[in-house]
């Protein structure tokens, strides 16, 4: 193994280990503050961090286009507003490695949202195999017996939103092309979605400032939310898709849930049953065919090809499951 391919190792463990660690932050954060109020504060946060950091590196910050506003627009009412306010009000229903398997569900839907959203796209039969393999999963998971019914149903009803919520906004950012740099754009759509989810969480009648009990465990899981996860995560998730691409860094998502039931079961005492670990397995196989192509493609590469073209027909959209950014 060359220093080099060591190197992408180490920064694919790290990416896996933040996001995972990421979920039962969330947990931990909505024992004591609401949760769409515990989201607006992390991208409080994280705005301040990419904006300080795009300052830092000399970034162009003034958008500029119709495209650079429509994107900033999609990525914080879509990417970040609604993705963000539906996990964590479905993450407070169930245990935290369900919202990082639930999220991995986003890469498997997207392509029925393509053929729908962009003009130019077609569903291949692949993807459509892969798209009904994914929700065979989630009923796996959502075990819809009828003891069941109530706050576990509710919260994968809430986290499978959010996963369509994210692939929506992912196909939409298709249609346009930003003359900002990724950190730039990434900080105003931040920004946007912190003010939609303050908004949101001002108008929930739940969500009162005097129902907010912060103590020293929650103020290290916003802080850790804020900085680690968004910012220092994305910053980790651009480095790859720069070096490796976008459709090996999206297999990211599929290490993250390991990394999440091994902590949440150590940090928080909570267990996966073997139905959960089932459904899983069940959209990995999704994913699988969804980016049959895209894996052929990886194989070759790792093989001995030269080089590695993600075309058109590759499919090419990143979602991950903290990851809101889309565009290489």
């Amino acid at each position: 193994m060359t220093r080099s391919t060591r190197h992408l190792g180490s920064l694919f463990a790290a990416l896996a280990l933040i996001w995972g660690l990421s979920f039962v932050a969330i947990k931990t954060g909505l024992e004591t503050v609401p949760p769409v109020l515990l989201a607006a504060v992390r991208h409080d946060i994280a705005a301040v961090v990419l904006l300080g950091y795009a300052l830092w590196q000399g970034r162009t910050l003034r958008p500029r286009t119709r495209d650079d506003w429509s994107l900033i627009l999609i990525g914080g009412i879509v990417l970040i507003g609604a993705h963000f306010a539906l996990l964590f009000l479905g993450q407070q229903y169930v245990p935290s490695s369900f919202g990082a398997i639930l999220l991995s569900l986003t890469p498997v839907v997207t392509p029925a949202f393509a053929s729908t959203l962009l003009p130019s796209y077609r569903v291949r039969p692949h993807e459509l195999i892969g798209t009904v393999c994914g929700f065979v999963g989630v009923v796996i998971i959502a075990n819809p017996t009828p003891g069941s019914v109530g706050g576990r149903l509710l919260g994968v009803a809430l986290l499978i939103g959010s996963a369509v919520a994210f692939a929506v906004g992912a196909v939409l950012t298709e249609r346009f092309t930003s003359s900002l740099p990724l950190v730039s754009l990434q900080a105003w759509m931040t920004l946007l979605g912190a003010a939609i989810l303050h908004a949101v969480s001002a108008g929930l009648p739940s969500e009162r400032l005097g129902t907010v009990s912060v103590g020293l465990e929650q103020v290290a899981a916003v802080a850790y939310l804020g900085i680690v996860a968004s910012a220092v995560g994305f910053l980790l998730y651009f480095r790859l898709v720069s070096t490796v691409g976008a459709a090996e860094t999206s297999l990211v998502s599929y290490a993250v849930p390991a990394v999440t039931a091994v902590s949440g079961w150590l940090l928080l005492g909570e267990t996966l049953g073997p139905v959960t670990v089932a459904g899983f397995a069940v959209i990995v196989v999704g994913f699988a065919w969804v980016k049959a192509d895209v894996l052929r493609s990886l194989r070759r590469r790792h093989a001995g090809s030269r080089s590695y073209h993600c075309g058109p027909q590759d499919d090419c959209v990143v979602v991950s499951g903290n990851a809101y950014a889309t565009r290489e």
